[in-house]
């Protein structure tokens, strides 16, 4: 589910966005716990950070600015 690209990000709702963006960083401490045993790659954690990324600047764009 990571990986969002920015048109699919701009057809979302705000509320949606958000739902998206909480997702995102329960399943970044996932991954990063996942990481830490030795049973993820780098990859996976970079693509989900990416993403978020992403939304963050779209919704500071669009004046949606929430907290990170």
């Amino acid at each position: 589910m990571a990986i969002l690209r920015t048109n699919d990000i701009k057809k979302l709702g705000s509320k949606e966005t958000a739902e998206k963006l909480e997702e995102l960083k329960k399943e970044l401490i996932k991954a990063r716990t996942q990481s830490a045993t030795g049973s993820l790659k780098i990859n996976k954690i970079r693509e989900i950070k990416r993403t978020v990324a992403r939304i963050l600047t779209l919704q500071n764009i669009s004046g949606g600015k929430t907290k990170a």
